[in-house]
Formats: structure tokens, C-alpha cells, sequence
């Protein structure tokens, strides 16, 4: 997998897609960090407290309630309360991926552990699914102290069976008011509490839900950032509401039904989606729009027609200080998006088409805003597919440059609370495959790497560890450098990688090492496990554990019958240095022979080679006693 000699450019446009989606905000990532900022804003809705009760009583809650009401939030928080217990804290996986058993897996449970199980988005038969697994599974969760919050599906609330109703907590969402003045305070906003009790205030966030509330505290912190000194929070209040949705989209409408052309439309359209790009940027976009949905030509003289200028001017735009251009009313590009794919739903697909060869043509400064405003778009009306159709035409017809792009692509389908679960299922189904090109592979790494590996850890080293297996040179470099650096994160992914590996590679007890034909994929994936397990397996880290020795054991069993582990090998017995390590690194090396005494005789040529340039003379001796009672020999005298 090595690319070789020769220059390496591209690696900054995967750099780059690194780290576009490393700097992006991480919404439904659980670490350690993101919980205690969502504990500063958080308030607790009605039911908390029953629930609380319920998962100290149960080791395990379900969280029901309607949608906008803050049932993941309040199951990160009561998670993120309890203590740690020795476990972690980890979303358990929602996708089925390389298993077909049950959707519960008790071997995602570890000593102590708190999992999250969010199924708020899922369909009917994996609902019911999870509900035949949830006995058994709770049997071990309780026998491992560990604790389970699920948040439940609530259009689904009438399946849920009547054995698990006592371990269910309705909740209904918090004061809307104490929500907003938590947010303010948390961005430094200074008010009163007589500024947040007027009763029409009241009654308006009676109708928002508490992802509505969240953005007005964002719109009233920054008016203030943006505020003269002599305006207060009444000013910043009263225009933060003036811009909710239900008045832009009004507008909006008013402005699109005075439009006398086509052209103003694409024009409005392109602004609003390449808001605050050059004049020209817009006019490609819009003569792009009007192409794509055979708009017919406007065969009056160029110098006959009004200039661009005047056509911005008409539709409410003009040009700031550095030659970008923008609407004049503020947040008005977004009224207009909305617009657009609420109001005309036959175009869509055409959109989207329209959307892709506008993006590539455009410079890269513009991309990141304008992939971000079309993902907002087409997930909320439920066109999802448009975003993994544009990351693989991208990946498939792009050029390295466009890299960054399809993974935002992808990422921002991640994120979303009701599609994610179908962006991590297409990217499994990717990472499968041999046919997909070097580009999208990228992007899928960058996006497992850094935006699913935030969330959902350990369905992003499934899917690294595949593609792992079916790339090669600089794109197969980039997948194992990833997978490495995820494994090595954390102990949990760490014995999950390498169970994973024990089960590819290790044969039946007492079966040689399975031979494959050269050349065929089963071949090429164990060659690439193989050096994966001599990259990863560490003689320092868990050779205590059993469950890790036995897996360590077994990989060695199998890299033993190959080549290029004689390095490591020394590695192994160079950490034998330390006292206190050396019995179960020897032990792991002598159990991977136990069946092979051939093997076992390479081996210890190797550690006799090892002594013979410096090493220790008691840890050869050592590991051949080991040896002798692994094959079944009496252990020589001292």
C-alpha cells in the first residue's frame, strides 16, 4: 500500500477534507468534551426525574416523548451524570453491519459501561427487533453493571410492548423561556429577567420547538455582537423575531410572485444558495439553472438587456465592500432556499444536478457555505439520496479538489438526528464494495475519521477496517493510517479492532492457518489484516486483559505462518524489559505456537537471534519454558 516515489500534492485536498469536518460543530458526538458543553445549556424537561429513578433501578430507561422535546439530550445527560464505574460511555451501533445476528450485541457491553441506544429515527421492523433482543441483552447489562438509555421512537410508541412499558419515561419538553435564558447566558448576552416576561414572547415560543428556541438565541447574541451601543435587548429581540421562518418564507413569496422572469428566479435562487459569492460565480449558477431546466434563450442583444447590476438591485441584492454579494435583508437567502424546495418539489432532482456542476465550476472559498445550505435543504424534504448521489459523482467525475466537498457532503447527512442512520448504512455498503473510485474512498475515510467516528465510533472502524482491505497505494495508506489512529484512541476500539481481526484470521483450534489462492480478494484481505494486526498489536496495552491475550494470541497464530513479523517480534520481547510486563507478553507469544512446533521453532530463533545482539538471557529462557508446556512438554528443571 505504500504510493512511492513521486509527488504527494494530493494529499492536500484530503488534508483538507480533514480538516474541514475536524473543525465543524459536532451536534450528536457524546465525548467527553461535547457532554460537559451541552450540560452548561442544558435544562431538564418534565420526566427526568422518573427516568433518572428508572435507569438506577433498571439499568435501563426508555425515553419517550414527542419530537423537539430534548429526549437525546436528556439520555446524553443521564448518562453523563452516573459514575464512570470503571466503563465508558459509548452509542451503541444502530446498524446491523458485519453481524447477522440480533440488532443487541452483548459483546458491545463492557465492565461499567453507559450506552446510548438512539432509535428515535428508526423503522417498524428494526424497532420490533430491538424489543426481541432487549431481554437478553439486559440480563448481561445488569451482570456487568453497566446502564442503557434508548430513546424510543415516537411515532412508534404503539409497538412497544407491554413486558417493557415499566422501563419507559415520558418525557414533555422544558419551559421554552428557561431553554432560551439558558442559552443566552451561556453565550454571555446580557438581559433581564423582565426582558424575557412579556407575555406575546411567551406565546410565541409556545410554537417552537426547542431546535427553533436554540436559533433564536443564536440570532439574539448576534445582533448584540453586532449591536450599536445604544441599543438594548428589546431592539436585538424584536428584530431576532421578526426574522423566524414563518415571516421570511412570506416574504419570500411575495418577492418570488413579482418576479417578471425566469431569469430573476435563477438569479434569486443562485444568490441564495452562493450567498456572498462574486457576480460572476452567480451568473455562471443562474445561466447553469436556467440550462438545466430548458429554459428557452433570451435572444434579445446582450447590450440590449439590463446588467447584472441592475438585475441584482431588482431582486434585493448589491455588492459589500470586497465585491460579494449578498441580500440586503438579512437571512433572507434563507427564506428563499426554503422557498425554492418547498414550493417547487418537481424540480428537485433537477436541482440537485444543477447544484453539482454549479459547485465544481465554483472556487473553493465559496463550496464549503453553499454544500451546507443545499444539504440543509434537501434533508429537510426528505431527499437525502440527493447528498450521497452528489459525494459519488463528485468522487466518480470530480477532480481531487472536489474531495473536501463530497465528504462535507456526507457529513452533513451524518449529523442529521432523522437520516443519519441511512448515511451510515450507504457508507457500509461502500466500503464493501471494489468498484468505487479512488476519490470517493477519500472521502469516506476523512468522513468515518472525523464526523462518524464523533458519534458512532465503533461503525466507523467497521467501515475504516473495510476499506482498509480494498485500497491500495496512497488511498490505502491513508485508510490504515486512519484506522490505526482510531483503534489506538481508546482501549474499547482497540479490542474491538483486534477481535475483529482474531475473527478473520484465526483458524479452528488446532487447524493450520486457512491457505487462499494468491491473487484473490480472501487472499489480499488476509495479507492486509495481517500487517494491520503487526501495526497495531501493542506488547504494553491490556496484555493483562484476558479476552485481549487470547485475541493477540490467536492473530500471532496466524502472522507467525507469514512474513515480515520478525521485527515485531523483537519489539515484543524488547518490552519484556520491564519486570512486571514480561510474563504475559511471553505467554501471549508461546499460547500463538501452542499447536505448531515448527512455528514455535522460528519463533524462538528469533528470540535466541534477539540475545545474540544484546537481549536478555533470562527472557529466552524464559519464553522456552513457556514454550515446552504450551506444546505439551515437561517443563525443564531450572
Amino acid at each position: 500500500m505504500n504510493s512511492g516515489p513521486g509527488p504527494q500534492y494530493n494529499n492536500i485536498f484530503y488534508a483538507a477534507a480533514e480538516s474541514r469536518l475536524r473543525s465543524r460543530p459536532r451536534p450528536r458526538s457524546i465525548a467527553e468534551p461535547d457532554r460537559a458543553h451541552l450540560a452548561e445549556r442544558f435544562v431538564p424537561p418534565t420526566g427526568l426525574r422518573d427516568a433518572r429513578l428508572l435507569l438506577d433501578r433498571e439499568h435501563t430507561v426508555l425515553l419517550d416523548g414527542p419530537s423537539g422535546s430534548g429526549r437525546r439530550s436528556a439520555a446524553v445527560m443521564l448518562l453523563h451524570e452516573l459514575p464512570g464505574a470503571g466503563g465508558s460511555l459509548h452509542e451503541l451501533p444502530d446498524t446491523s453491519d458485519d453481524k447477522e445476528g440480533p440488532p443487541l450485541d452483548t459483546e458491545d457491553i463492557g465492565e461499567g459501561d453507559r450506552l446510548l441506544l438512539d432509535l428515535s429515527a428508526t423503522e417498524e421492523s428494526h424497532y420490533l427487533a430491538f424489543q426481541d433482543a432487549l431481554t437478553d441483552f439486559r440480563t448481561t447489562l445488569i451482570a456487568r453493571r453497566a446502564r442503557l438509555a434508548v430513546v424510543l421512537p415516537h411515532s412508534l410508541a404503539y409497538l412497544l410492548r407491554s413486558e417493557l412499558r415499566h422501563l419507559k419515561a415520558e418525557l414533555s419538553r422544558p419551559d421554552p423561556l428557561r431553554v432560551l435564558a439558558r442559552q443566552l447566558r451561556c453565550d454571555g448576552v446580557p438581559f433581564t429577567e423582565e426582558d424575557l416576561s412579556g407575555p406575546d414572547l411567551a406565546s410565541t415560543l409556545t410554537a417552537f420547538d426547542l431546535d427553533h428556541v436554540a436559533r433564536l438565541a443564536h440570532r439574539i447574541r448576534d445582533r448584540w455582537r453586532r449591536s450599536p451601543a445604544d441599543r438594548g435587548f428589546p431592539e436585538w429581540l424584536a428584530s431576532a423575531l421578526a426574522d423566524s421562518a414563518q415571516d421570511r418564507q412570506a416574504r419570500t413569496a411575495v418577492a418570488l410572485a413579482a418576479a417578471r422572469s425566469g431569469r430573476e428566479r435563477a438569479l434569486l435562487l443562485s444568490l441564495a444558495v452562493f450567498h456572498e459569492a462574486t457576480p460572476e460565480v452567480l451568473l455562471d449558477a443562474a445561466n447553469g439553472l436556467l440550462r438545466i431546466l430548458s429554459h428557452p434563450p433570451d435572444e434579445t442583444p446582450r447590450l440590449d438587456r439590463t446588467d447584472l447590476f441592475e438585475e441584482l438591485a431588482g431582486i434585493g441584492a448589491e455588492a459589500g465592500a470586497h465585491g460579494l454579494v449578498h441580500f440586503k435583508e438579512a437571512e433572507y437567502d434563507r427564506a428563499a432556499r426554503e422557498h425554492f424546495w418547498t414550493y417547487f418539489p418537481d424540480i428537485r432532482h433537477r436541482l440537485r444536478d444543477w447544484f453539482r456542476d454549479s459547485a465544481a465550476a465554483a472556487p473553493p472559498e465559496v463550496r464549503e457555505a453553499a454544500v451546507g445550505r443545499f444539504a440543509t435543504e434537501v434533508l429537510r424534504v426528505d431527499r437525502q439520496e440527493d447528498l450521497t448521489v452528489l459525494a459519488e459523482e463528485w468522487g466518480r467525475t470530480g477532480g481531487e479538489d472536489l474531495v473536501p466537498e463530497a465528504a462535507q457532503a456526507l457529513a452533513e447527512g451524518l449529523e442529521n438526528g432523522k437520516h443519519g442512520r441511512y448515511f451510515r448504512q450507504k457508507i457500509y455498503e461502500w466500503s464493501l464494495s471494489h468498484e468505487i473510485p479512488a476519490h470517493l474512498r477519500e472521502a469516506l475515510i476523512a468522513v468515518c475519521s472525523q464526523t462518524m467516528a464523533a458519534s458512532h465510533p465503533d461503525q466507523a472502524l467497521v467501515r475504516l477496517h473495510h476499506l482498509d482491505r480494498r485500497s491500495y497505494g496512497r488511498v490505502g495508506d491513508l485508510a490504515h493510517q486512519a484506522l490505526l489512529t482510531l483503534a489506538r484512541s481508546d482501549d474499547r476500539l482497540y479490542r474491538l479492532l483486534l477481535e475483529r481481526l482474531r475473527n478473520a484470521l484465526a483458524p479452528r483450534t488446532g487447524e493450520p492457518p486457512r491457505q487462499h489462492r494468491r491473487g484473490s480478494f480472501t487472499h489480499a484481505k488476509g495479507e492486509a489484516d495481517r500487517r494491520l494486526f503487526l501495526d497495531l498489536a501493542d506488547p504494553l496495552r491490556l496484555t493483562g486483559n484476558r479476552r485481549v491475550q487470547d485475541a493477540l494470541a490467536a492473530c500471532w497464530s496466524s502472522v507467525l505462518h507469514g512474513s515480515s513479523w520478525e521485527p515485531v517480534a523483537v519489539r515484543w520481547l524488547d518490552a519484556c524489559a520491564d519486570p512486571c510486563r514480561q510474563e504475559p507478553i511471553l505467554r501471549v507469544l508461546a499460547a500463538a505456537v501452542a499447536h505448531d512446533a515448527r512455528t514455535g521453532g522460528r519463533l524462538y530463533s528469533v528470540a535466541r537471534g534477539w540475545q545474540r545482539a544484546g537481549g536478555s538471557a533470562a527472557t529466552v529462557a524464559r519464553l522456552l519454558d513457556l514454550l515446552d508446556v504450551a506444546q505439551g512438554y515437561t517443563l525443564r528443571s531450572a
